[in-house]
C-alpha cells in the first residue's frame, strides 16, 4: 500500500467594482475578492484515472483520455495543461460556499485552486502569484475563447486589485462591506460582450469616450481606496452605472436593485457588477433591501487570495 499527501487549496470569489469591458478594450478594472471560498482537495488514487466530486456532480474519465463535461471545462483543461508530468490518477473534491449560478467568479476560483493544487503536487511547490495567474488565464482563454482575467488576478492576489491585461497588478490589502443583489437571470457573457462590440462598431467614438471614462475612473478610485475616502469612491461607483447604462448593459431588475441601493442610507455608491444584462448589482456597504425581493447577499472583500493548506497523509 502507497502513501501520499492530500493536497488542499483555495481560492476566493471575486467582483467585479469597475473597469466591465473597458478592460477588453486595454483599459483598466478594478475586481475585488470576496470572503466566500471555493475549496479543492487533490487525493492520488492507483487508477490511471481522474474523478471530480462537487455539488455541479461526479465526474469520472482516463486521465489519458479526458471526457468532456460542460460543468467542468476549467479544471479538465487546467489539468491537460499539467498532465505530461501527473505521476498518477487522482480524486479531486470541489467544494464552494457560493452557488456557481450567481456571479461570484465560481469558474476562476475554481482554476486557481485546481492549477495551485497540480502544481504543489507535480512541482512540489507553491506558484508564485503570476505564474499562478498566467496559468489560469492560458484555461480560460482556451476554453471560452477570450477574457480579460481580472476575476483571476482577484482569486490569485486577493484584496482589491487594479488590473490592466498586460498584465499588470496593483493589489490593496483592504476590507470594504459589499452587498450584492442577484436580479434572478443571467446572460452568457460571451453573449454581452459580443453585443456591446457590435453597438461599438455602430458608434466607436461614443464607446471610445466611455472607455476612457472608465478609465479615469478606476485611476480615482484606487487614489480614493489609499485615501480611504469612501465618499469620492462611491461617487466614482455611481458615475460608472451611468456609464453601464449608456453601453446598453442595463435592465429594468438591475436599475430597480441600483436604484435602491444607491438609495439606502447605509450604501455609499452602487453600480451593475459583471458584463450586465442580468446578473449582480454591487453596492458599498451593507443594507437588507427586503422589499425588493430579490436575494440579498452581505459579503466582504477579503485580503486572502489562493491559499494552501495543510496536507493529510492518505493511503491507496
Amino acid at each position: 500500500m502507497a502513501t501520499a499527501a492530500t493536497i488542499t487549496t483555495s481560492a476566493p470569489g471575486s467582483l467585479m467594482l469597475l473597469g466591465e469591458h473597458a478592460v477588453l478594450q486595454g483599459k483598466h478594472a478594478l475586481v475585488c475578492a470576496i470572503n466566500r471560498r471555493i475549496t479543492v482537495r487533490l487525493s492520488p488514487v492507483a487508477e490511471w484515472s481522474v474523478n471530480i466530486v462537487s455539488a455541479l456532480g461526479d465526474y469520472r474519465s482516463p486521465l489519458g483520455d479526458l471526457a468532456d463535461h460542460p460543468s467542468f471545462r476549467f479544471v479538465l483543461q487546467a489539468i491537460k495543461q499539467h498532465r505530461d508530468r501527473i505521476p498518477s490518477g487522482f480524486e479531486l473534491k470541489i467544494d464552494s460556499e457560493f452557488s456557481a449560478d450567481i456571479g461570484f467568479g465560481s469558474s476562476a476560483a475554481v482554476t486557481v485552486a485546481t492549477h495551485a493544487a497540480l502544481m504543489q503536487w507535480t512541482k512540489n511547490k507553491a506558484l508564485g502569484h503570476k505564474e499562478l495567474f498566467s496559468q489560469a488565464l492560458e484555461t480560460v482563454h482556451a476554453v471560452q475563447g477570450r477574457g480579460s482575467g481580472a476575476d483571476l488576478a482577484a482569486s490569485v492576489f486577493g484584496g482589491i486589485v487594479g488590473y490592466g491585461t498586460a498584465p499588470e497588478f496593483q493589489p490593496l490589502k483592504i476590507t470594504l462591506p459589499l452587498t450584492a443583489v442577484y436580479c434572478g437571470y443571467k446572460t452568457p457573457t460571451v453573449e454581452v460582450i459580443q453585443k456591446v462590440e457590435a453597438l461599438r462598431k455602430d458608434n466607436p467614438v461614443k464607446y471610445d469616450r466611455i472607455y476612457s471614462e472608465i478609465d479615469m475612473g478606476v485611476r480615482e478610485a484606487l487614489v480614493a481606496l489609499e485615501e480611504d475616502d469612501r465618499i469620492l469612491f462611491g461617487f466614482v461607483l455611481d458615475r460608472n452605472q451611468q456609464l453601464m447604462d449608456e453601453m446598453g448593459v442595463n435592465t429594468p431588475e438591475l436599475e430597480e436593485i441600483v436604484t435602491a441601493l444607491q438609495n439606502h442610507p447605509e450604501i455609499c455608491g452602487a453600480k451593475i457588477s459583471g458584463s450586465g444584462l442580468g446578473d449582480c448589482a454591487i453596492g458599498i456597504g451593507h443594507a437588507e433591501l427586503k422589499e425588493l425581493g430579490y436575494p440579498v447577499y452581505h459579503l466582504e472583500t477579503t485580503p486572502d487570495g489562493c491559499k494552501y493548506h495543510e496536507e493529510e497523509i492518505v493511503d491507496f
